[in-house]
């Protein structure tokens, strides 16, 4: 049977729906075949390019940049994935996430260019994002990376900076089980002579050992820049740039301030060909935000809404949930993958949860919310013991869960939504918010 053809007016959902079904496998790590695609393309990014890699803050110091180079007047595109609602979310061009016909009429032409070769979803979609902001007359590129760095369709791109934002446990089936295979992965998106950033406060031995093979201009946190801060405001050092009396980041968390420095390296690294005045910084630090990363909805119940799937970003959740004012109880609706390290993620949230509100995920990577009450019953029996111990529910899905939740909750508790994209994703639906 031969393949639809689609074009530039087919609609978007359409052509996604296509896109799932080219490829075998819908990880297929490796870019010979996305290489040859994009030289069929002869993709030709101008602007300086920015390649972000990491566990977790990836998503944050993307923000980041993009709101500060946005203020200082540039024009910027910006890649991200996964997304949490629309495809679109993906790309933004100068601040604006990119419309359906801007993306179908890209997606058309990686049809055509691409004949006989086999394109995973991410690697078509991430060459129709490039096209895109090829054809943008761009100042400014921010290429988040989808899956650790070597191998990953972003990783075409000659990055003229690159930064790691931390190396931890994350995707071990493909990346290794140790943080050093994780690190030497992800070390990869650097290049020879041009700046490295990387604000993993303990970077694994075989990063730092990559980056001086390849002769990259390796930047550390705690060596080449860093921050201090008081209540009121913080300032970043770098190798010959400070930046004082900074108010603290939009974006809320215990780990910011290392996500805020990153970038701040990653533009003293480039500013003879960005200059950014310090208005601008101040202005973009206050307006970057990322949905689902320790996001606070206005009203009562507290809803907080944050992606962790892994037991760094579940620790830093459980650190922002202890800075917080007092909350008579906490209601945790949580849904995760099951390849993802369910017990380490649950771990790090012990102690802080009264009632777990446990939801099933689709797909064949989704697990069932009766499983993960198990996860969290067993957890839970090995925690220190409470004479008023924690409740645990199963749902279906995440919306059945939260409804639950809200049901249950009174008006000064709280809600925290976590344990993947998903779960996020189901909830933000469920409320009927668009991003």
């Amino acid at each position: 049977m031969s393949a639809p053809r689609l074009d530039a007016a087919t609609p978007l959902p359409q052509w996604l729906q296509y896109l799932e079904s080219i490829h075998s496998k819908a990880i297929d790590l490796g870019l010979d075949r996305v290489k040859q695609v994009a030289d069929r393309l002869a993709l030709q990014l101008n602007g300086v390019k920015f390649v972000v890699g990491g566990t977790n803050g990836k998503g944050s110091t993307c923000a980041m940049l993009e709101a500060i180079l946005l203020a200082a007047g540039y024009r910027v595109g910006l890649y991200t994935s996964p997304h949490l609602i629309d495809f679109n979310e993906r790309a933004r061009v100068n601040g604006e996430i990119a419309s359906d016909a801007a993306l179908t009429e890209q997606f058309a032409a990686v049809e055509a260019a691409r004949g006989e070769i086999t394109l995973t979803y991410f690697e078509f979609t991430t060459l129709a994002i490039l096209r895109l902001f090829a054809q943008s007359n761009l100042d400014a590129i921010v290429l988040e990376v989808g899956l650790g760095g070597r191998l990953d369709a972003v990783n075409i791109v000659d990055a003229d900076c690159s930064i790691i934002t931390s190396v931890d446990l994350d995707h071990t089936d493909w990346l290794g089980d140790t943080r050093e295979k994780i690190g030497w992965e992800k070390a990869h998106i650097y290049r020879n002579g041009r700046p490295a950033i990387c604000s993993d406060p303990q970077p694994p031995q075989s990063l730092l050992d990559y980056a001086a093979e390849i002769g990259a201009d390796l930047w550390l946190f705690g060596k080449d820049f860093n921050y201090s801060g008081d209540r009121q405001q913080w300032a970043y050092g770098g190798r010959g740039q400070r930046r004082n009396a900074l108010a603290y980041p939009a974006l809320r968390g215990a780990n910011q301030l290392l996500n805020a420095s990153a970038a701040l390296a990653a533009l003293e690294s480039v500013r003879d060909r960005l200059p950014v005045p310090q208005q601008a910084v101040r202005i973009g630090l206050l307006q970057a935000s990322v949905p689902g990363r320790f996001q606070i909805l206005p009203g009562q119940p507290t809803i907080i809404l944050d992606v962790a799937h892994n037991p760094h970003a579940a620790a830093v959740l459980a650190q922002n949930l202890d800075n917080m004012g007092f909350h008579p109880y906490t209601h945790a609706v949580v849904g995760m993958l099951n390849d993802k390290d369910v017990d380490g993620v649950l771990a790090k949230m012990l102690g802080r949860i009264d009632h777990w509100y446990c939801a099933g995920l689709p797909g064949p990577r989704g697990g069932s919310g009766d499983d993960l009450a198990k996860h969290v019953s067993s957890a839970i029996e090995t925690a220190p013991a409470d004479s008023d111990g924690p409740t645990v529910q199963a749902y279906a899905d995440p919306a059945a869960a939260f409804a639950a939740a809200r049901e249950r909750a009174g008006e000064g508790d709280r809600i925290v939504v976590f344990g993947s994209f998903l779960t996020v994703a189901a909830v933000l639906q469920a409320l009927g918010r668009k991003i």
